[in-house]
């Protein structure tokens, strides 16, 4: 799938790239080019609302109402700030609906080209930095709508005919995040790709494998790699399912109640490519489970690679010394000169807190919600951008991270007599000489014992030290010591013997498309 620069929009929630935001009592704050940014929204509008101006515009829904609210209030409000991020899908919806109305005679099909034209002239207005976002206006819905009563006129006021925010923010939400799981299942590909490239330069490395953080049994470096592409396929497995329960339609519940318009929610939920419309106008407005869904999603993604993170910070700090990131991937100190630190690696460590975080911000603001639409639910929006920005950042720089990393292969092979990682190996022999297990666990221990009395590795005992344990040792044990042994005699399905992991590389470089 192919991504445009309009097809997702990531940006930090306290800026408007691409737009101009303005108060109707103030002048405009002029937001140009992709790289501009504004103070803080709160700032911005403190700022606004101390300037004399004209008054303020009447709200779209402010019929029954004699008085505008206060400025406070429009500050605490407002969501234009960060859900202007959603104007591609808001517009993509409302032509959806449009196009409906007008079959379903609810609109002329005059009305509705107006209308399909002069959604087209905002989007380009907004696409080349000159539409103006108004606070007033609340929102990407108010602003957009507005705008487009503004330039067509009576037809626009049509528009939300069978419509309310309360479905159309869930219907923009929607498209939304099913691009995002797209974008973010690309990433996961890539990093995938990189992982499998980096264990293919070092098939016969063997590495040290841990558990409790302490030495257990030698291991190929391949098979610890490919332990990291498995989690990311199931990563991508929870996504692609959430993005199957995602795709469903809310367009046309309205506020909570449907309509008794004679609307036809099968055709635009077709139009927008949604799987169909969702089958309870309660459910359909009030349902966030998507989002916590992605926000999980994202989440357990955000663990494993805080783990490979972990990983990596601890194989290139000098006590272990297992592996060296390439200058351009670590950063310095600012007064000690001799630092090189993976800073990259420690961010994706600390960055799947604010995942997390963000996780936890939406369960807790669904928690206490009734039936059905509550305006807690603006606050779904900023934990969901922030969680996709975060979870693309760190995608991002682990794939960096990973083509600019050599693992140094001396120090490692150095390394590895340390620990005794072939005494499960030695215990495999005795089973197969017919010792039963629980005996044979503890004959190694004893010899393990030995090696620790004399200084020395299991391969280095004589054969008269290991009888001395037990009479059962004989002169084929050595061929079950030592790492390279030990790796060789490893042949269940999915171990880190030399032919399971080739085979596991084969499959990988298959499935992602890997030419050898």
């Amino acid at each position: 799938m192919a991504f445009t620069s309009q097809s997702l929009i990531f940006r930090a929630p306290a800026s408007v790239p691409g737009a101009r935001l303005a108060a109707p009592s103030a002048s405009r704050v002029s937001l140009r080019g992709r790289g501009a940014s504004f103070t803080s929204v709160a700032a911005a509008s403190t700022s606004m609302a101390n300037m004399d101006g004209d008054e303020k515009e009447t709200k779209l829904w402010g019929g029954r109402f004699e008085e505008g609210v206060t400025d406070a209030v429009e500050r605490f409000t407002e969501s234009i700030s960060y859900d202007w991020q959603l104007y591609k899908y808001d517009i993509m919806g409302s032509k959806a609906h449009a196009s409906m109305l007008a079959s379903q005679g609810l609109i002329t099909a005059g009305d509705k080209d107006i209308i399909l034209e002069g959604l087209d002239q905002i989007e380009r207005l907004i696409q080349e930095d000159k539409f103006e976002w108004r606070k007033d206006r609340e929102d990407v819905h108010m602003n957009i709508e507005a705008a487009l009563i503004e330039r067509v006129g009576e037809p626009a006021k049509k528009l939300h005919t069978a419509r309310s925010r309360n479905d159309q923010i869930v219907t923009d939400l929607r498209l939304w995040c099913r691009d995002a799981i797209d974008k973010i299942l690309i990433h996961i590909k890539q990093l995938q790709v990189s992982l499998v490239m980096l264990a293919s330069k070092y098939v016969d490395l063997i590495v040290p494998g841990y558990t409790h953080l302490q030495r257990a049994q030698p291991v190929l470096l391949p098979h610890l790699l490919l332990s990291y592409v498995e989690q990311l396929e199931r990563d991508a497995g929870r996504l692609v399912n959430c993005r199957e329960r995602v795709n469903f339609c809310p367009l046309g519940a309205c506020a909570l109640a449907g309509t008794g318009l004679p609307i036809d929610r099968f055709q635009t939920a077709k139009d927008l490519k949604f799987t169909a419309p969702m089958k309870n106008s309660i459910d359909a407005v009030s349902d966030r489970d998507f989002v916590l869904e992605f926000l999980a999603a994202n989440s357990i993604a955000a663990v494993h690679l805080s783990r490979i993170g972990e990983e990596w910070v601890l194989w290139a700090s000098e006590e272990f010394g297992f592996l060296t990131p390439s200058d351009k991937v670590s950063t310095g100190s600012s007064i000690m000169p001799q630092k090189k630190n993976p800073d990259p690696m420690e961010l994706v460590r600390g960055k799947s807190a604010r995942v997390v975080g963000d996780l936890m911000t939406v369960l807790t603001l669904c928690k206490g919600l009734p039936q059905a639409y509550n305006r807690d639910l603006q606050e779904d929006k900023e934990p969901l951008f922030d969680s996709v920005k975060a979870i693309l950042g760190m995608l991002e720089v682990c794939t960096e991270f990973a083509q600019n990393i050599s693992f140094n292969s001396k120090r490692i092979q150095s390394s590895l007599p340390a620990g005794y990682l072939d005494a499960t190996t030695l215990a495999d022999y005795l089973v197969k000489k017919g010792v039963p297990f629980r005996t044979s666990h503890e004959i190694v221990g004893r010899s393990v014992a030995l090696c620790v009395s004399k200084n020395c590795q299991l391969a280095e005992l004589q054969l008269d030290d290991l009888k001395a344990v037990h009479p059962v040792f004989e002169a084929d044990v050595y061929e079950y010591l030592g790492v390279e042994n030990a790796v060789n005699k490893f042949i269940s399905y999915g171990s880190t013997g030399s032919n399971q992991v080739k085979k596991q590389l084969e499959d990988w470089r298959i499935q992602l498309g890997i030419s050898s």
